[in-house]
């Protein structure tokens, strides 16, 4: 319960903020651009580290990691709060993509190693589901209210919740030691990695702004790929890998990456952008515009706890199959204006 709490708030938190952004813009008189950085930076942060969150995990001790994280998520969310300085309420967001980096993977493998594999961990990760999808659906609705006092407490409301988990956590997460099969550091692996990750995200996030043809942009793919090219030269060359390449091999891993990437690259942007288009441009309140996405996670919420009898039955690769394909029918003419 502890464990499933934090990934809701992850949930809550992103989808929080989302409502709250066209508020924050017109307080702190900040265009798109700027705006699409208090998302973009919580991505940046998570999608450097997460790899590294993982390993640092078995290195350390999963309880320890994901605890100190979870403390960090918490400090971040009382900094971002009160501040005017669209600056540090991006460096917020950051530092909380961070910490997400290392509570996800954390609160993952603490589920896999305490239950069997099969159908009770089939059940249990089912239930994680759940708890994601319900913090993300119930942070539309919070964020809204949260939103119409002011959009300051999408940041505060996660403190005291935070904290609570933090005090249950070190009471109720089973104490575990350091893996002795990954004793082995990686530090090259992983700072090129980290540099990487970090130069292809920024990379990406700062291109529309920059342009897909400038200088800047090419230059900034063209040493990000070289860093995770020397990341992959080291992953063969040392004893305990961040990665074994070997897995990727198998095609289930391939299909499942790449439909996690086609899920939540095209979900995040498209709440983005209804977000900005609800509010900004048909002027919806903040709660109108979140009971108007709540459906989409009350689905999750409603489906997610028979996923282990789904897969099950069907199968992983028939699910994904056939459910990805719903992202891509059209949706044009469903907004009113």
């Amino acid at each position: 319960m502890v464990v499933c709490t934090v990934l809701a708030l992850d949930g809550l938190d992103v989808s929080m903020v989302g409502v709250a952004l066209p508020s924050i813009g017109q307080e702190l008189n900040l265009g798109t651009d700027s705006l699409q950085w208090i998302v973009s930076a919580y991505v940046l942060g998570y999608g450097s580290l997460l790899l590294l969150g993982g390993r640092l995990a078995d290195l350390l001790g999963r309880r320890r990691i994901f605890l100190i994280a979870l403390t960090v998520f918490a400090a971040a969310s009382l900094l971002g709060g009160p501040v005017d300085d669209p600056a540090i309420l991006i460096a917020t967001r950051f530092i909380k993509g961070l910490a997400a980096a290392f509570t996800a993977p954390t609160g993952f493998s603490i589920i896999t190693t305490n239950f069997a594999e099969g159908r009770e961990r089939n059940k249990a990760l089912s239930i994680f589901t759940t708890f994601g999808a319900s913090g993300f659906s119930l942070g539309l609705v919070v964020g809204g209210l949260m939103t119409s006092l002011s959009w300051r407490w999408t940041f505060l409301v996660s403190v005291p919740i935070a904290v609570v988990v933090v005090l249950l956590g070190m009471k109720f997460i089973p104490k575990d030691k350091p893996s002795a099969e990954n004793s082995g550091h990686d530090i090259w692996g992983a700072v090129t990695l980290t540099l990487g990750m970090l130069g292809l995200v920024y990379t990406l996030v700062s291109a529309p702004e920059q342009g897909w043809g400038s200088v800047a942009t090419i230059a900034g793919f063209a040493v990000s790929i070289a860093v995770l090219a020397a990341f992959a030269v080291i992953e063969n060359k040392v004893k305990h890998p961040l990665i074994r390449f070997s897995i990727l091999k198998e095609g289930w891993v391939a299909r499942a990456n790449l439909s996690a990437v086609g899920l939540f690259g095209s979900y995040l942007s498209f709440q983005f952008i209804v977000t900005m288009y609800l509010q900004s441009v048909l002027g919806w309140t903040p709660l109108g515009m979140a009971l108007a996405l709540l459906p989409a996670g009350l689905l999750v919420m409603g489906s997610a706890p028979f996923a282990d009898r789904l897969i099950e039955k069907f199968g992983a690769t028939q699910l994904i199959l056939r459910r990805l394909p719903a992202f891509a029918i059209p949706s044009r003419g469903w907004l009113p204006g």
